[in-house]
């Protein structure tokens, strides 16, 4: 009779539930019945089912719970990107949790006066705790407004596959999770392999045509496995998981699997998965100092208000980011879907050109620290500087306005138009060694430069000292005088550099008038001071033709002209 009624249980257990009875509690973890006798379980102890259900009990839960819930409060998710309100757990997830909270033991149960057998509390990765904040938010209406306010989960009606919402249209722990059944491990509704399961809710913007989702790419050894809780061996079969976790995340607000958000990029992106080292960037003495920070960046972050800070999430999106090439002056794939800000000045939810990246950070964001470089004209607001309107800019934001610059080197022209990361990226950079990662991570040069550019006084000119420069300006051009006439004379003989004279990123208009900032002239202060008259400046009169009042190395020009 005993079995019949276990049997009747399970029955009336899987209507109530919509399980399948023979999904296949028996033999999964979730059987604590040890047929037989003896520790853990006890023969006679009731069957499998009596664990969670009783034929007959006194608790308050359905479906027939056997179980009492824990009395303490608990901390529900939260996050400043999240538009659902997650509280106390309700319906089903009271349920899973009067296990796996880790307050009561297994053994204990409504329905017997002690305990069955020597089960005790939930331990590991199955105790969740009464903190809540670093796993997935439960316990929430999953509605159509809250769906529209989203933007990027899918309509509560289109959940017609294997997660499904309560009766009170809530997600709980039972969207994801199918006590009944081990059939995908971890209790899972569903395969999580290849993101399945995630993306049943979750459309985030990219996605489908990102390198995180389609890459082919295996674990190559060294380092630290990426994936120490799956058996699945590629990044596209991983897919979410690679960065989140949906339980004890280390990084609670948006689940990451580390509590260091440079950790959960680096873990692959350290050339024992990705194909480039991006870790070895950032060991070099300038860097984007990712490791420098901890829990300031945020989803929804002010660009203009935020604390200074960087972190891989601030130039990347991880859900969008892909493979293909910048093309000047787009984004390459991998900064696809990054936040950014206009040349106008206007935040940008996802970018188009590569310098709104960059103008998140450089621009009008607050903490901007003091140049290196006096100029004459002061502007450390790096987007002003790039400003179309300006007297001269490198064309970064658009073509350049001299049309005569015969240094260029092929396939430069004047209506080219060229990167930040031109000039900005790791010193062994792709121009150096395709198999190093593009962009500025990290470099052994200051400012983060790709080649060495000295901007002391008084240093011998070499091939070397100004690489950065003759990477697109051709050196013989420029010795010999073509685009002004005494280059030589200043680079060779005086041993100034070219920071002395020129500001590689524009002269503001709102500053120079056009005839004194043309052609990057922005004097260095600490070098070139006025005139015995009191007067710095310089003055365009034509195609290579201008004056100079100053004073440079002692020697003093009114009205030099050239």
């Amino acid at each position: 009779m005993k079995s019949v009624g276990w049997t009747a249980c399970f029955v009336i257990v899987s209507f109530l539930t919509g399980i399948s009875a023979n999904a296949g509690v028996s033999g999964s973890r979730h059987d604590f019945w040890v047929p037989g006798g003896g520790p853990p379980g006890s023969q006679g102890s009731g069957g499998t089912c009596v664990f969670c259900h009783a034929p007959h009990t006194d608790a308050p839960a359905q479906p027939l719970w056997n179980r009492r819930f824990s009395e303490l409060s608990f901390t529900p998710y939260s996050s400043t990107s999240m538009q659902a309100h997650p509280g106390q757990p309700t319906g089903s997830s009271k349920l899973c949790l009067s296990c796996h909270d880790g307050t009561i033991a297994v053994s204990e149960v409504v329905n017997r006066a002690v305990p069955i057998g020597q089960f005790g509390r939930a331990r590991g990765r199955a105790n969740l705790g009464t903190d809540l904040s670093d796993d997935h938010p439960i316990s929430f209406v999953y509605d159509a407004a809250l769906a529209s306010e989203d933007g990027q989960i899918v309509h509560p009606d289109d959940l017609v596959g294997a997660v499904r919402l309560d009766r009170e249209g809530e997600l709980q722990c039972t969207s994801c999770h199918d006590a009944h059944s081990d059939r995908w491990n971890d209790f899972l509704v569903m395969d999580g392999k290849f993101s399945e399961l995630c993306i049943s809710c979750h459309r985030r913007f990219g996605w489908a045509g990102s390198a995180h989702n389609s890459s082919s790419a295996t674990y190559l050894g060294g380092g630290q496995d990426p994936w120490p809780d799956t058996d699945w061996s590629s990044v596209e079969a991983n897919g979410c998981s690679n960065c989140h976790t949906s339980h004890h995340a280390g990084y609670p607000q948006t689940l990451l699997r580390f509590p260091l958000e440079e950790d959960n990029c680096l873990v692959c992106h350290d050339g024992s998965l990705a194909r480039k080292d991006v870790a070895a960037d950032f060991r070099k003495i300038y860097r984007h100092p990712v490791d420098s920070y901890l829990g300031i960046h945020e989803p929804t972050e002010q660009f203009d208000k935020m604390p200074r800070h960087v972190e891989c999430h601030d130039c990347h999106d991880p859900h969008a980011a892909a493979e293909w090439p910048a093309s000047a002056p787009d984004v390459a794939g991998a900064l696809n879907g990054a936040p950014g800000v206009s040349i106008a000045g206007t935040p940008l939810d996802r970018v188009r050109f590569q310098y709104e990246v960059c103008f998140r950070c450089h621009a009008d964001g607050p903490g901007e620290p003091s140049p290196i470089i006096e100029r004459q004209y002061a502007e450390s607001n790096i987007r002003l500087k790039f400003e179309p309107g300006n007297p001269s800019y490198h064309p970064v934001a658009d073509q350049g306005r001299n049309p005569n610059v015969p240094s260029l080197l092929a396939p430069w022209l004047p209506s080219s138009i060229m990167l930040c990361s031109d000039c900005h990226a790791s010193d062994d950079g792709p121009s150096v060694d395709p198999s190093v990662a593009a962009g500025p991570h990290g470099s052994s040069w200051r400012f983060l430069l790709e080649r060495q550019y000295e901007t002391e006084d008084q240093i011998p000119e070499s091939e070397n000292v100004y690489d950065l420069c003759y990477k697109c300006h051709d050196r013989n051009s420029i010795l010999s005088d073509r685009s002004f006439p005494t280059h030589r004379l200043h680079i060779e003989d005086q041993r100034t550099p070219c920071s002395v004279c020129h500001d590689p990123h524009g002269v503001s208009r709102a500053q120079a008038d056009p005839s004194s900032g043309t052609h990057l002239i922005n004097f260095d202060v600490s070098v070139v001071t006025p005139a015995t008259s009191g007067i710095l400046r310089f003055e365009e009169t034509g195609i290579n033709h201008g004056s100079c009042t100053m004073t440079c190395h002692g020697i003093v020009h009114e009205l030099k002209e050239y």
